[in-house]
């Protein structure tokens, strides 16, 4: 009994030391895993209702199931909320591309009055008045938390947001298996460059050009969100959107920067003959100015590729 007593003792000890000190399980240990707490953490928002992982949520592809996100006074955003994966090559950041850096972009949604509508300055506030967080700045940055480090860590988090595991990963390296034969029939018709056009705005390992595009979406009446425009206030830039890396996109439905098509299969529809959608558009890339004129089968194949660009992370478990 002595020695029971003795055993719980020594384990109470340890458990309150390891407190004290900072160590214990769960703590986070490095810059990336402090930005993975950071991004739950709902006090970057003004009525600690919204954290960075409400809209982009981990098992969608860090992207949202809606098309627009709804902030923290029950508005909808302005924009459909974008993966937040495979992001860590990428120039620009927002569908108008007004961020140049993954630490540039941590402040935009905690700032805009539609989402978090918290000053970023009050924010780090928050976090630098949690005895937590001061500990786990001191140990990792050995410094207190402010606006450098909080975008740093948050911006380190989202760089190990890659996949490279999808079917198509591994076909690619030499299993045939790995895709199905509709797989590789949609592959090769996206990779055709006079008949599908994917790859020409869909090229790079992430299948993003990182370019501005417009892809008819743009009528200046029910469809006018001038994207790019905003920022650059250039008449070329009228309607363009920043092309989307496609890496699990079977997974972020709804599509487009309005959120407007709930499907892949819409998507295609839509590429296969833009006309039918929006009938007279504004400034469309030359790229969408004639119908493909796709098969059904063509475009089922089309969608199958998509699929197999999904990560295993995301694929459903079998049984």
């Amino acid at each position: 009994m002595k020695k029971r007593v003795l055993l719980l003792f020594l384990i109470l000890f340890q458990v309150i030391s390891a407190f004290r000190t900072g160590d214990i399980s769960g703590d986070p240990k490095t810059k990336s895993a402090l930005g993975e707490l950071l991004f739950k953490e709902k006090k970057l928002s003004k009525q600690n209702k919204l954290s960075c992982a409400s809209c982009h949520i981990p098992e969608f592809a860090f992207a949202d199931t809606i098309a627009f996100s709804i902030g923290e006074n029950g508005q909808p955003g302005r924009r459909n909320t974008p993966s937040a994966m495979n992001v860590s090559a990428r120039p620009f950041f927002f569908y108008d591309g007004r961020a140049t850096s993954l630490e540039e972009q941590v402040s935009f949604p905690v700032e805009d009055h539609l989402e978090m509508n918290l000053s970023f300055a009050k924010a780090c506030e928050k976090i630098r008045t949690d005895k937590k967080y001061i500990r786990y700045f001191r140990e990792i940055y050995n410094e207190l938390p402010d606006e450098r480090n909080i975008r740093d860590a948050i911006a380190s988090f989202e760089r190990t947001l890659e996949t490279d595991q999808s079917p198509f990963d591994r076909w690619i390296k030499g299993d045939s298996s790995a895709m199905t034969a509709s797989a590789v029939r949609g592959r090769n018709l996206f990779m055709d460059d006079k008949k599908t056009k994917c790859f020409l705005c869909h090229f790079s390992p992430d299948f993003t050009g990182d370019q501005f595009r417009n892809i008819g979406l743009y009528d200046g009446k029910a469809l006018n969100d001038a994207g790019r425009f905003e920022i650059t206030c250039d008449s070329n830039d009228l309607g363009r959107f920043k092309t989307p890396g496609l890496r699990n996109v079977a997974v972020t439905a709804p599509y487009m920067h309005n959120g407007m098509f709930a499907t892949l299969k819409e998507v295609l529809e839509y590429y296969n003959d833009p006309f039918k959608v929006v009938m007279n558009p504004v400034n469309t890339d030359t790229l969408m100015q004639q119908p493909l004129g796709l098969t059904e089968k063509e475009l089922a194949d089309l969608e199958s590729f998509l699929h197999a660009l999904t990560d295993k992370r995301f694929l459903p478990v079998k049984r």
